[in-house]
């Protein structure tokens, strides 16, 4: 176990005849306008034909049990045949995938990839939204101060066909941090721009600025934080411990390690919920499956809050906050994000499910691994595969993760409780 379970995860498929039958009629295929290759139109007829004979239940109680599980077998070969060439598109997608009770960022995907946009597209749509909101004041300007008050943006985004990547990361003066990444992945040859040159490069390209991201409640708690000592912070082993710096490196040795509840500053082996949670260390994390089950992931978030200027997370970390591969399927992260990029969470999952692993089994092993070195850690994951089947796994915290699927009215929320006595 990994330490967390998930509720409302989809049940397997059903294997009766009778089953497989309905189970065929949720997800059959549309087939698009474009012209069909050779022979397709005689097999199309014939699909048809079948369809409306599953469809009939007069007909279906003549066949004997053998020939409903021909029909089934003949439509379930067609159906691969129609995929794999392109003809039609699954009525299973589109399918969006977010970190968090984020609602509208969810229905901007959703809309977006429901209107025939790509996945890429519909993931600069969702977590544009989450930065227009400010989804827990830890996506998008106005949140998240470092030590010196200021907001920066950690964003990135996946094409999970091409496996091609853009990210920005400590982006100053530039609030539309996935908008960014897109355009370091359509406009370079390179994957990732960081700091003020990020900012320098996406303003070329069109986006607004230079503007300022910090926000009066930015500010105020800035402030709050200076006069409570900068406390807790992000440092270890320094001079002063408990005071706002200048900082120097603690010269002695074997010094006595201490934790947040003592002074602020946090050692890798004490607990770091003191500066971990989610309205301070927050990411939105998307992966969305477009109408033709193409795959993106893409994250957004200002970053943790008093940290050490300079710092990037692990949001813009292909494989770590976010990974997609149309093969496969997806995986989005949130939570320490210092602990968790040193483990590439997401990689881990998707590729434990392209060896086979469900979605639940492989969210939980992703998050073990991190657990068995670190116990003290908060994270999560959720994770996709290309049938839609979805689960989450976590540590440190409840997670909660939000889905719309073509066969759900609206966005719904899935809640993963850990697990008091976790077997790791």
């Amino acid at each position: 176990g990994a330490g967390c379970h998930a509720t409302g995860i989809p049940n397997d498929p059903v294997t009766s005849p009778d089953s497989l039958l309905a189970h065929y009629n949720r997800r059959r295929i549309k087939f698009s306008t474009l012209s069909p290759p050779a022979g397709s139109r005689t097999a199309r007829k014939r699909m048809k034909e079948l369809e409306a004979t599953s469809r009939d239940p007069h007909s279906r109680s003549m066949l004997p049990g053998k020939n409903r599980l021909a029909i089934v077998y003949v439509l379930t070969s067609f159906l691969a045949v129609a995929e794999s060439s392109g003809v039609g598109i699954s009525t299973q997608y589109p399918l969006v995938v977010s970190t968090w009770p984020f609602r509208e960022a969810v229905r901007a995907a959703w809309r977006a990839a429901d209107s025939g946009l790509s996945a890429v597209d519909s993931v600069v749509e969702g977590c544009s939204t989450c930065e227009v909101l400010r989804c827990d004041g830890t996506v998008g300007p106005g949140g998240s101060p470092d030590e010196n008050a200021e907001t920066t943006i950690d964003a990135m985004i996946m094409n999970g066909v091409t496996m091609e990547v853009g990210a920005v990361g400590a982006m100053r003066y530039v609030k539309d941090g996935i908008k960014a990444a897109k355009l370091v992945m359509q406009y370079s040859k390179h994957t990732f721009l960081v700091g003020e040159q990020a900012s320098v490069f996406a303003i070329s390209m069109g986006l607004q600025g230079p503007t300022n991201l910090s926000s009066s409640e930015s500010i105020e708690k800035w402030s709050n934080w200076k006069d409570n000592g900068c406390q807790p912070n992000f440092r270890r082993d320094v001079i002063p411990a408990n005071g706002c710096g200048p900082y120097r490196a603690r010269d002695s040795v074997g010094s006595k390690k201490v934790g947040c509840s003592q002074s602020g500053s946090v050692e890798e082996t004490e607990s770091r919920s003191c500066l971990v949670g989610p309205h301070n260390h927050d990411t939105i994390s998307m992966a969305v499956f477009d109408r033709m089950g193409h795959i993106a992931a893409g994250t957004s978030t200002n970053g943790a809050t008093f940290k050490i200027p300079g710092r990037v997370g692990d949001g813009p970390i292909a494989g770590s906050a976010a990974y997609a591969d149309s093969e496969v399927g997806a995986c989005g992260a949130t939570g320490d994000g210092d602990i968790m990029m040193r483990f590439l969470p997401c990689y881990q999952v998707v590729e434990s499910m392209r060896r086979g692993m469900e979605p639940k089994l492989a969210a939980e092993d992703a998050i073990s691994r991190i657990a068995r070195k670190f116990p003290d850690f908060v994270g999560a994951v959720f994770a996709v595969n290309t049938n839609g089947v979805h689960a989450g796994a976590c540590h440190g915290w409840t997670f909660q993760y939000s889905v719309r699927n073509a066969h759900m009215k609206d966005v719904e929320v899935f809640t993963v409780l850990p697990d008091q006595n976790p077997t790791l």
